[in-house]
């Protein structure tokens, strides 16, 4: 039996986050009742007519700078003419020949480090919604949703795993809700692709027949669609078939696709340029305005928590799971030359899970930056021990916002003492009571200082400095 090869390309529809709709005035937000968030233009009236929604243009303007790719300064649009129920006019406005992008790449490190290429971004609107499942009788339509601004990202065949599918989606729905654009809620549709699947012989350099399995909108459901449909292909040529370009759907309940028509060909869309819309003229000031306004992107900050901070991978990668996580931790870091190590442990241990469980931005914390920063400075200097800031300390500013760390840590009495008559008079009494351990230890048990120290910072109530006791311990039992 030869080994086989998964070919996977995707065309990623990100629903872009404007107040209105792709080409009217309409109510974009997501969500109210069904058939509210329409209009004569939405709904497709005779004699009314598109307008460009200058917004979905500058964020279609912002994901192509962030990916690389080339700028189309000169685009136009295109009818794309079909029927369905959901899809008011009988055509959608989309752009086939003049996208507003070419080119460009996305970066995965995930399964494994791999550039993945990117054919082109290009400008549509969205269809409506039809609901299946409300009537066993009827279907329903909501829509809402006709005329949201898309974003459509189409790939180069150049994925080839489930895994890699599902990295590549995380990925955009990470960069699309960094440069704001984008809430990339894959449960509201926000962020859904269509999957085209082939399979080849190992080191065939032919592409086989594809098929495209529409509308995934979970990163779990890509995985699966692929894997069956994988399956389902080998299967077929394994018994000697030949597998027919089709489109087909999934279904997740049951963890397997189905045929939902012939796969259309560009000519059956019947592409021409929409007469209602001139062509995107997008002058170099503007392109250079939203270039100057792009926020850093995640793997320059990422590099550089790494490079500057000296921060390990594992809390770079989590310090730029979004951007406003980012923009706290290089606000506490900007100043005084504080200890990035501990601020981050702060950040993704302490803060965040606060922010969670709160419902609130880091921003809205109201211990400010500067308090974090002594925060920080009391343990790094041993004054203060991690346990006693992160279990007592930590909740006691959150109560007392207005407070200064050090004194607050004072009048708490959890400041650690380097007091050595003092450090000295613990020890001696530790020695007295263990004497047996300490003979031990002077045989060569030099385990046992772990058991001392635990000891003498139980007696001190974690008041000891832990450097200072251990060099008083070394020399007693020494």
């Amino acid at each position: 039996m030869p080994s086989y090869e998964t070919v996977i390309g995707l065309e990623i529809h990100v629903q872009l986050a404007t107040r209105s709709k792709a080409f009217c005035a309409d109510d974009a937000s997501f969500g109210g009742a069904p058939n509210t968030h329409t209009s004569a233009i939405s709904l497709a009236h005779p004699g009314t007519l598109p307008r460009l929604n200058e917004k979905a243009v500058e964020y279609a303007l912002r994901l192509g700078l962030a990916l690389g790719c080339d700028i189309n300064l000169n685009s136009s649009f295109d009818r794309k003419n079909y029927f369905y129920a959901d899809l008011p006019k009988g055509y959608q406005i989309t752009q086939d020949q003049n996208p507003v992008c070419r080119g460009g790449q996305l970066t995965l490190n995930r399964p494994a480090p791999k550039t993945m290429r990117i054919h082109h971004i290009h400008l549509e609107e969205d269809a409506g919604k039809s609901l299946h499942d409300q009537d066993p009788q009827f279907s329903f339509i909501d829509l809402n949703r006709a005329g949201v601004p898309l974003l459509e990202i189409v790939t180069e065949p150049d994925l080839r795993s489930a895994e890699e599918a599902a990295a590549c989606m995380e990925a955009i729905r990470h960069l699309v809700r960094w440069l704001g654009i984008s809430d990339g809620n894959m449960e509201e549709g926000s962020l859904r692709c269509d999957v085209n699947v082939s399979v080849r012989e190992t080191g065939d350099p032919a592409y086989g027949t594809r098929c495209e399995i529409k509308n995934i909108n979970s990163m779990r459901f890509a995985r699966r669609a692929i894997e069956f449909e994988t399956a389902r292909q080998i299967e077929i040529l394994e018994n000697g078939g030949r597998v027919e370009q089709e489109t087909r759907g999934f279904d997740p309940a049951g963890g397997f696709t189905f045929s939902l028509r012939e796969k259309e060909q560009a000519h059956d869309y019947r592409y021409f340029p929409e007469p209602d819309l001139p062509p995107v003229r997008i002058a170099p000031e503007m392109l250079e305005a939203v270039r100057a306004a792009m926020p850093p992107l995640p793997q320059v900050l990422e590099q550089e928590f790494q490079t500057v901070h000296q921060l390990p991978a594992h809390d770079t990668e989590q310090l730029v799971q979004d951007r406003q996580t980012a923009q706290y931790f290089q606000h506490l870091v900007s100043e005084g030359n504080p200890p990035a190590k501990l601020l981050a442990n702060l950040v993704i241990h302490k803060l965040l899970p606060w922010a969670a469980e709160n419902g609130l931005a880091l921003a809205d914390c109201p211990v400010q930056p500067a308090q974090w920063r002594e925060f920080v400075r009391l343990i790094d200097s041993g004054k203060l021990s991690a346990t006693a800031a992160n279990q007592q300390l930590f909740p006691a500013l959150l109560q007392q916002p207005g407070a200064a760390p050090g004194q607050l840590a004072e009048s708490l009495q959890l400041l650690q003492s380097s007091d050595l008559d003092w450090l000295e008079k613990l020890a001696d009494e530790l020695l007295a009571r263990y004497p047996d351990k300490a003979a031990e230890y002077r045989k060569g048990k030099k385990g046992l200082l772990g058991f001392f120290m635990g000891e003498l910072m139980r007696a001190s109530k974690g008041k000891a400095d832990p450097k200072a006791a251990t060099a008083v311990l070394v020399a007693r039992l020494g």
